[in-house]
């Protein structure tokens, strides 16, 4: 890997292209980094894998993170063990499942009904479903849904690892059958007619834990001044983001081209309402993703041991790591948090 030589000044915080990136753009466009003592670029990364692998080897001095990819990298699961931390939830919710237009024509409106057209089409093909990366909550999500309908996500399906912003690429082509990816792609693959949604987060396991702001542990410790400055910003653009009145202002910026580069029609329904779901269904929008509400940004200890309990379950994490009580104090940093938030620190400011 090449390494880019670094301003020691200047923050270098990674993001993917997803909606649920506003809070860092959001402290961006609106001067709430600088605000705090900060300098910081933001590095727009194509998937999470290249953001895990350039916390790991110092290209990045924070990220945008999957809640699941603090338990992989700490763990040593598909690259070498990173002693990583958050001390800031970004967000609950916002993935959804959606099947190729392909599939829900031939009838697959539920997991049952896919159950029937695997057996259909045994001894043909071997249907894909894409995720995001393999220690995700995308991952535990589709795998749950498959099994609700009696589906070994093992056996009877193929899954395979595709960036967010190529799932909708590939559903298009037929290359995979289905996916489970975070938003604006499900939105731009019922736009387009290439697929209908069939489940949510908040219809699956709601309030769930779903990015985090990850730090390597050094990090937070040698640079802890600015750390926190980072988290108080974050704080008052989550608080930003949650606000009605902010949404269509968001989806304004957010498809700008160096974020996310996709017509806001596309980035609006995750946002703003309604979120169609394609062959005419819709829902309300107002819990699809939160970013404030609801305690988020707390890395509260008890979320964190569900996320923990349903990657085992999932089998995507070995249980034998469910039996380290320290695992989730180490990972999730309720103490840095409270500290920021004191009603005599001025980044009590983000709460209000």
């Amino acid at each position: 890997m090449t390494r880019r030589k670094k301003d020691p000044h200047r923050l270098r915080l990674g993001f993917v292209a997803l909606t649920d990136a506003a809070p860092l753009i959001v402290a961006a466009e609106h001067g709430l980094f600088a605000r705090h003592g900060l300098e910081v670029e933001l590095s727009r990364e194509i998937g999470w894998a290249t953001m895990r692998d350039k916390i790991l080897y110092g290209e990045l001095d924070a990220a945008h993170a999957l809640g699941g990819m603090l338990f992989s990298s700490a763990l040593g699961v598909g690259a070498p063990a990173t002693d990583v931390m958050t001390a800031c939830v970004l967000n609950l919710n916002g993935n959804a499942i959606t099947i190729s237009r392909t599939l829900w024509d031939a009838g697959v409106h539920t997991a049952h009904d896919l159950r029937e057209e695997i057996q259909r089409l045994k001894g043909t093909r071997r249907l894909n479903f894409g995720v995001v990366y393999s220690s995700s909550f995308h991952h535990v999500q589709l795998r749950e849904w498959l099994r609700s309908g009696g589906i070994d996500p093992d056996r009877d399906v193929r899954t395979v690892v595709v960036p967010p912003a190529q799932m909708f690429r590939n559903l298009s082509a037929g290359t995979i059958d289905g996916c489970c990816v975070g938003e604006p792609w499900n939105s731009l693959a019922v736009a387009q007619g290439a697929g209908c949604i069939v489940s949510w987060s908040s219809s699956q396991f709601p309030n769930h834990i779903e990015k985090v702001l990850m730090v390597r542990t050094t990090f937070a410790e040698t640079r802890a001044r600015e750390h926190r400055a980072l988290i108080g910003a974050l704080l008052e653009a989550c608080a930003w983001c949650d606000r009605v009145e902010n949404r269509f202002e968001l989806v304004k910026m957010l498809a700008q081209p160096r974020h996310l580069n996709l017509a806001a029609e596309h980035i609006a329904p995750a946002l703003t309402g309604p979120f169609a779901l394609g062959a005419g269904r819709e829902i309300p929008a107002d819990d699809f993703v939160i970013f404030h509400r609801e305690n988020t940004n707390v890395p509260c200890h008890v979320r964190a041991e569900l996320l923990l309990q349903r990657l085992v379950a999932s089998g995507i994490i070995a249980d034998s790591h469910a039996l380290d009580r320290n695992l989730i104090s180490r990972l999730f940093r309720e103490d840095i948090f409270s500290q920021i938030v004191q009603p005599d620190n001025p980044h009590e400011t983000a709460l209000v």
